[in-house]
C-alpha cells in the first residue's frame, strides 16, 4: 500500500498515476534508423497525429529525421466552382513548414528522396487513398495506420459514424500495419486496453465531438508506437478485440446518400434520432401532382428533406394515424390553411409522434413544414374528424 503524507501528497499521487503507462506502452524499445516519414492525411483526426509526430520530431530528431506530408488536391466548390476547398491538413502542414505533396492517385508517383535519404516509413491516417505495395515495399519499415476503433470492430472508412449509429457506449483506437491488399486488414500493433474508453453522453454525442475525443488518443498511440519501435520487424500482433470483445463485430462502410433515406416502416424513433444526429437530415419521397391546377393531373414523387423534426405528444384524436407509419397529416380540415395552432405530424414505426417543423421539397427552398406541404399540394382532397378534431392526411405515406 502506498502511504503519501504532506502538502505535496495530491501532486505526488497525480504523478504516480500519470507515470503508470497503459499496457500498449510496455514494450521494450527496439532500435531503428532515423525515420524519414511520408505522412498521408486529410482531416482533423489525422491532423492530431501529424502534430504529435512533429512535436516528437522536434524533441527527438534522432528518432524522426524528417516528415513529408501527402494530401489530396483541393476541390472546386460553390457557384460556378470558383472557390477551392483545401483539405484541412494542408494548412497545418504548411504552418509546421513541412514539405507538402498533393496527389489524387499514387499511379506514376514516387515518394520524394529527402536530404537524409529515401522515405523509410509510410504513415496513413484517415487518408482515403490506398497506399499500393510498390510504395510500401520501397519503405524499409513498411507502413502504419491509426484507426479510430478497436479493430477488427468497425473496420472500414466510417468507424466513428457507425460507432454512434449502433449506440455503442465505449470505443478505442488501434495502431496497425498497412496491409498490401486491403484497407484495415493489417496487423494490430497496439490497441486501447479492454474494454476501451467510455463515450460521454452516447445518446447525444456527435461525430465532431467523437473526433475530438479519439484524435488525441490515436495521436498518442502513434507516438508511443514510434517511440517503442513497434513497426520494426518482426512485428507482434497485440490486438485483443477480435477474440475478447463481447459485442458483435460490425463493418463500417462509407456513408452514402441512401443511408439518409428514411424507411418509415422499419425505423423506430431511436434510430431516426440517431441517424439525424450522426449523418444529418433524413429524406423521403412524397406524392405530388404534376400540374396542381389540373384536377385530372397525373402524379409524381418528389424528394422531401426533413430538416427539422422533434418528438411531441400526438394531437388529440390522431391515434388512428399510428397504424400507418410515415403518413404525414395536419391537425386541420381540408382545404388546409396555415394557422398558428396548426402543424404537420407523422408517426414512427414504434408509434411515436414527430412534428415536422421544417422541410425542403425538391425544387423549393427550405420552409416551415406545413407551409411547404401546402405549397407542394401534398394533401389529399378530404379530411375526417376524430374526437372532435379535424385532420387532413397526405395522399400517400412518405416512401
Amino acid at each position: 500500500m502506498w502511504i503519501i503524507r504532506g502538502p505535496g501528497a495530491f501532486a505526488s499521487c497525480r504523478y504516480l498515476y500519470a507515470s503508470q503507462r497503459p499496457s500498449h506502452r510496455l514494450y521494450s524499445t527496439k532500435s531503428y534508423d532515423p525515420l524519414r516519414i511520408l505522412f498521408c492525411g486529410s482531416d482533423e483526426f489525422s491532423i492530431a497525429s501529424l502534430k504529435a509526430l512533429h512535436a516528437y520530431h522536434l524533441k527527438q530528431p534522432g528518432r524522426i529525421a524528417s516528415i513529408d506530408v501527402v494530401c489530396r488536391p483541393g476541390k472546386r466548390v460553390g457557384r460556378g466552382l470558383k472557390k477551392i476547398r483545401e483539405v484541412p491538413i494542408k494548412e497545418i502542414a504548411s504552418s509546421l513548414s513541412l514539405p507538402i505533396h498533393e496527389i489524387d492517385t499514387f499511379t506514376g508517383w514516387a515518394p520524394p528522396v529527402t536530404a537524409n535519404g529515401p522515405i523509410n516509413l509510410i504513415i496513413a491516417v484517415s487518408f482515403g487513398l490506398f497506399v499500393p505495395p510498390r510504395i510500401l515495399n520501397a519503405a524499409s519499415y513498411g507502413g502504419l495506420n491509426v484507426h479510430p476503433s478497436l479493430l477488427p470492430d468497425f473496420r472500414g472508412p466510417a468507424p466513428l459514424h457507425h460507432t454512434l449509429l449502433t449506440g455503442r457506449t465505449t470505443t478505442g483506437v488501434s495502431l496497425q500495419t498497412l496491409h498490401h491488399k486491403s484497407f484495415d486488414h493489417g496487423k494490430v500493433l497496439s490497441q486501447t486496453p479492454a474494454p476501451g474508453f467510455e463515450i460521454p453522453n452516447p445518446d447525444s454525442y456527435t461525430v465532431p465531438e467523437l473526433v475530438d475525443l479519439v484524435a488525441p488518443k490515436g495521436a498518442q498511440l502513434l507516438v508511443d508506437g514510434i517511440e517503442n519501435g513497434l513497426f520494426v520487424p518482426p512485428v507482434k500482433d497485440a490486438g485483443w478485440r477480435a477474440t475478447a470483445g463481447t459485442d458483435e463485430l460490425i463493418h463500417a462502410p462509407k456513408i452514402k446518400p441512401e443511408d439518409r433515406h428514411l424507411n418509415w416502416t422499419d425505423r423506430k424513433l431511436l434510430d431516426i434520432n440517431r441517424r439525424t444526429r450522426v449523418i444529418g437530415p433524413l429524406w423521403s419521397k412524397a406524392l405530388v401532382p404534376e400540374t396542381p391546377t389540373d384536377p385530372q393531373t397525373s402524379f409524381k414523387y418528389k424528394r422531401v428533406i426533413l430538416t427539422d423534426m422533434e418528438e411531441v405528444e400526438p394531437p388529440k384524436g390522431s391515434d388512428s394515424f399510428a397504424v400507418v407509419p410515415g403518413l404525414p397529416f395536419a391537425n386541420a380540415a381540408y382545404p388546409v390553411g396555415p394557422k398558428k395552432s396548426r402543424a404537420l405530424y407523422v408517426f414512427t414505426s414504434d408509434g411515436k409522434a414527430l412534428r415536422i417543423n421544417r422541410m425542403k421539397v425538391e425544387g423549393e427552398q427550405d420552409a416551415e413544414g406545413l407551409r411547404a406541404a401546402i405549397k407542394a399540394h401534398m394533401f389529399g382532397d378530404r379530411s375526417f374528424q376524430s374526437a372532435g378534431a379535424d385532420f387532413t392526411p397526405f395522399r400517400n405515406p412518405l416512401s
